[in-house]
Parts: structure tokens; sequence; C-alpha cells
């Protein structure tokens, strides 16, 4: 009977400590470290950029945030989640975009729990402060569209577990540090929009790296021999990039989207690129190549969708293997120097596809010196069933009735015998 009264004695007072700890928990109020970093967060906006109705008007320091979240007080903003230091713990900070404005600096950022930092498009002001390198369990770093500046910290390369870097949009300047090769945790990186320079560092270690955007930058040099082979979306235009294309895109098997328009970019635009097993966009428009290399498998392999390479300086006849890519229904040749005829390949893909191929639905060949007739599928065509335009080139006749003949005059003979006369001195005026 002893023993009996005895398990029971343990048995309640192993209830009463589960009920305990319950309550607790239940009764657990928000880690004062905390507290201090979401007061001084909002203690440091300007009053007037605190909107009626917003996240942060809802903030009230007399309760526990955490114990209030959701409630007339603290409405959102954050996450708390419970952990086994015995306090709710800050874990995500996500503003909403109303125009908050202030220093990110007026704070230390010791949130030692925190996995999200979202506080894009808003007004945040002055430089990316050092302090963020606590935050060592950050996931998700998001600053878009404010109006930060100074260079990019080289302090971030403590966050070892950052997935997701959005700096994009603001007026950050400098160099790209080279240290932030070692954030292996990395899987997008967006620094669009700035006025960051110097040469593209090394990031080939980031293995992990699905999508770079560093486009309308001022970025220099040739475009990095080193990204990593994880890459599936890369971007970089608008940007001071020169010299040729390396044969080591070709080696980014996972590539399907590469925007590399609006630099400097010469010579010729290679093959692998149209024998790649899944790039499908491919836009090279304003630089300076100057012709194409023909693939091995003649275009019947590319993956391609859309391939933009207007506003360079091509040359020679249209290439035919772009007709072959079973794929392709954008392309645009625009502002060229294109010569010869349109070949009938190029018409029968916008009028007549194939039944294993896509029909072109944007075909842009304005701005060259193409000459002869207008291909006789083109001419049944009806406004609206495809974009077609073939203004400003040598074509015998490109009349107004066709819509794909609209929006700007052939050159006039003059520029058009000027640029054949050496080769082709039989161009006269038609009777």
């Amino acid at each position: 009977m002893s023993i009996s009264i005895c398990n029971l004695n343990l048995s309640l007072q192993y209830l009463l400590l589960m009920i305990t700890s319950l309550l607790l928990k239940v009764d657990s109020r928000t880690h004062p470290g905390d507290i201090r970093v979401l007061k001084d967060l909002k203690h440091g906006l300007h009053p007037e950029s605190i909107a009626p109705g917003s996240c942060l008007s809802s903030w009230d320091f007399s309760v526990d945030p955490c114990d209030h979240i959701f409630s007339d007080r603290f409405t959102c903003g954050f996450r708390c989640d419970w952990v086994a230091s015995g306090f709710f713990r800050v874990t995500e900070i996500t503003l909403d975009s109303v125009g908050y404005s202030g220093s990110l600096s007026s704070t230390t950022w010791n949130l030692p729990y925190l996995q999200t930092l979202d506080v894009a498009d808003n007004s945040f002001y002055g430089s990316i402060p050092d302090s963020l390198s606590n935050l060592t369990r950050l996931r998700r770093l998001s600053l878009s569209m404010n109006l930060l500046s100074g260079e990019m910290p080289v302090s971030l390369v403590s966050l070892a577990h950052l997935e997701e870097l959005y700096l994009d949009n603001n007026s950050l300047n400098g160099p790209i540090p080279s240290s932030f090769n070692s954030l292996v945790s990395l899987k997008r990186l967006e620094i669009q929009e700035n006025n960051l320079s110097g040469e593209f560092p090394d990031l080939g270690a980031l293995r992990d790296l699905n999508y770079l955007d560093a486009s309308d930058n001022q970025i220099s040099g040739e475009v990095p021999s080193t990204l990593p082979l994880s890459l599936v979306e890369l971007s970089m235009r608008n940007n001071n990039l020169r010299g040729n294309l390396p044969v080591y895109v070709g080696d980014l098997e996972f590539l399907q989207v590469l925007d590399l328009s609006h630099n400097n970019l010469s010579g010729p635009i290679l093959s692998v690129l149209f024998d790649h097993p899944s790039l499908q966009q491919l836009t090279l428009s304003h630089n300076n190549f100057t012709f194409l290399q023909v693939p091995g498998t003649v275009g019947l392999t590319s993956k391609l969708i859309a391939f933009d390479s207007s506003y360079n300086d091509l040359r020679g006849i249209l290439p035919s293997f772009l007709c072959s890519m079973p794929k392709l229904s954008a392309l645009s040749l625009e502002n060229n120097r294109f010569t010869g005829m349109i070949p009938t390949r190029y018409a029968l893909k916008v009028a007549v596809p194939g039944s294993n191929s896509s029909s072109l639905e944007r075909l842009l060949l304005g701005g060259n010196y193409l000459f002869g007739p207008i291909p006789t599928a083109l001419m049944g065509l009806k406004p609206g069933s495809a974009n077609v335009s073939l203004v400003d080139n040598c074509l015998y006749r490109c009349p107004d009735t066709f819509f794909f003949c609209q929006g700007g005059d052939q050159k006039s003979l003059v520029d058009c015998k000027k640029r054949f006369q050496p080769v082709m001195p039989w161009i006269r005026t038609p009777n």
C-alpha cells in the first residue's frame, strides 16, 4: 500500500511540474533585449512617417509585444516564437510599405533568433549598419527600394545562414565585396539599380546561388569568368562590361535566363548559347557584337524561346539556323547591318509554323539593309496576328497597307547604294 501511495505522490508531483511548466510557457514574456530593439526601431523613425493604421502605429510598449501580437496593439510587423530559454523571441520583422523614414543605425541589431528582416519599399536612409552582422540566424534580408547609401558592408559576410539578400533600388556605391564569396548559403542576390562600380568579384563558391541580378549599376571589366554553376537567372544589363563573352557560359547548365544587354560587349555571339541545354531567354541587345556563331546542331536542340540581339553591329545575311529552333517564338534583330533578302524560312515560321515547331509571334527586322521583295508568306498576315516589323530597310516595296511596314520608311536609295556599292553596284531606282 505504501508503494502505491509513493507512486501516486510521484505522479502528482510530475503532473504539477508539467502544469507549472505549461503555465510558465503561457505566461512567458518577450525577451527584454528584443523589446529594446523593437523600441529603438520605432523611436528612430520620423514620427510623421508612421501613418495611422500602419503596423508601427500599433506598436504600444505599455504592454508586452509578443503577448499582445494581433490584438488592437502590435497588430502586425513582426513575429514571435517560443524558444527553450524561457522567453518568446522575435524571429521575423516584416514592415509594411508605407514610407517609414529613418535610419537603420538607430538601433543595435541584437536579435539572435531573427530569421527574416524585410523593410523594403520605404524611405530608410543612411548606411547599412554593421550591427546587422549580429543577426547570425538570418535567412532573408530585404532592404530593397529605400534611400540607403554608402558601400555594401563587408560585415554581412558573417551571416552564414543567409539565403536571400535584396539590396536593390538604393544608392549604394563602391565595389561589391569579394568576401561575399563566403555567403555559401546564398540562393538569391539582388543588387540592381544602385551605383556599384569596379569589377565583379569571384562568387564561384556560392554553389546554391540560382538568381543573380546586378543590372543598372556601373560595374566594369569583363563578364566574370567564375560564376556559380547553379545559376538559373543571370542579369547584368546596363553596366560597363566589355570584351567578349566567355566560353564558360556554356557550362552553366541550369541557366534559363541571360540578360547582358546595354553594355560594351563585342566579338561573336557564341554558338554554345544556341546549343545550351536549358537557356530559354537570351538578351544581348545594345552591345557591339559583330557576328553569330553557327551551332553544331544548327539550332535543332535549342531551348531558346526569346532571342534579342538588336542594336549591335551584326553583319552578313540573316542566319538561317535561327528558324530551326523548335521553341523560338520571339526574335529581334533590329538595328544591325544585316544584308541580303529575307529568307522564306523566316516568313514561314511566322505564318505557317511546322507541327513540331513554335511560330514566331515576334519578328523584328527593322533598321537593317535587307533588300528584295517581301516574302509572299508574310503578305497574307492580318494585323494583330503577329508582331512583325520590316521598317527602315532597303526593301523594293513596303507600303503602309501592310502593318509590318507601318511606323517608318525604307532607307533612301542613296543610303542603300552607299552601303552596297562596293559589292552590289546593280542596285538602281525602280521604274
